[in-house]
């Protein structure tokens, strides 16, 4: 537990204001699972990542995603070699163990649909070549909420692959004077590069993730919420009307794995329903669509998964 606190405690350092986003990044980093973030730009979204790849012994790859890249661009391609006639493989940014996809709205599907062999399994194949990727690998995708024209919207199959779906916000300005401090202190001087996380020490934190306890009752209730997303009308009347579509199986897999990891961070070894509740929202947000009639009257999918936590029965 103490280098996973060492590190948080580091990143809370680096980035400030932003204790959500770096407690989801670590419980990601944790669960083996990659991330959507959605919020405005000059949130501290690249920083956070990029302080992420500082504290642990691993690269970080980074790709602007724009109307016109292609998907060699992030794959990588067979280039030919006129010297000794052959084809080489040269590695796209793909091939680290961080890849921050700026922006991913901003690509067409063919782009998209590149990083989802990578995200499930790991590997990319091209020109009928399989490639492994690195065991330690994280894709940190970001949204702008505010722009929409010129953006791709995600397909549900892509959205499906996040573990999370994390919304973040700007800082308080009791928060944004520190930043401000901070910026004035660091002028001129080279940050320091901290300790860095060992991967063998974060194999032997998801192990301990594993181990902690949850409750067949909690179990329940955790499968009771995911089942609600389905079949409202068995719960509550007022869920009746909200799903269009409810959350796959990987959600249920996903709410499972995340609320050990969200309990390990606070230092317990076993799982609480309110470490599920904690989780609820970013796990479910990205994995259910609601019907047009919930739309028309201005439901969001927050108002939706609360009004869903509420009417399904704890533990």
């Amino acid at each position: 537990m103490q280098p996973i606190q060492n590190l948080s405690n580091y990143l809370n350092c680096e980035v400030l204001g932003q204790e959500k986003l770096i407690n989801t990044m670590l419980i990601s980093l944790l669960c083996d699972g990659h991330l959507l973030v959605e919020g405005p730009p000059g949130v501290a979204k690249t920083r956070a990542i990029k302080a992420l790849s500082d504290g642990i012994e691993a690269s970080l790859g980074r790709v602007q995603f724009t109307p016109d890249l292609l998907p060699s661009d992030l794959t990588g391609a067979q280039i030919y070699k006129a010297q000794n006639s052959e084809f080489e493989f040269i590695k796209g940014p793909l091939f680290n163990n961080f890849i921050l996809a700026d922006e991913i709205n901003r690509s067409p599907a063919k782009v998209q649909s590149a990083l989802l062999e990578a995200m499930a399994e790991k590997q990319i194949t091209v020109s009928g070549q399989t490639h492994k990727l690195e065991q330690m690998f994280l894709v940190m995708a970001t949204q702008n909420p505010i722009e929409q024209e010129g953006t791709y919207e995600l397909s549900e199959a892509q959205l499906d692959r996040f573990l999370l779906h994390t919304e973040v916000g700007y800082p308080s300005i009791k928060t944004e004077t520190k930043i401000l401090q901070l910026l004035r202190d660091e002028a001129g001087i080279t940050p320091s590069i901290p300790k860095q996380l060992k991967p063998k020490d974060l194999l032997a934190a998801r192990a301990e993730v594993a181990k902690v306890h949850m409750d067949e009752q909690v179990e329940l209730y955790l499968l009771n919420i995911v089942q609600a997303t389905r079949f409202g009308e068995k719960y509550d009347k007022k869920l009746a009307d909200l799903f269009e579509y409810g959350a796959s199986t990987r959600a249920s897999i996903a709410l499972d794995k995340t609320a050990r990891a969200y309990a390990y961070l606070q230092n317990r070894d076993f799982v609480s329903p309110d470490d599920v509740r904690a989780m609820a929202f970013d796990v479910l947000r990205h994995r259910i669509i609601l019907t047009f009639d919930a739309q028309t009257r201005g439901i969001s999918k927050n108002a939706a998964i609360a009004t869903l936590l509420s009417s399904v029965g704890s533990v």
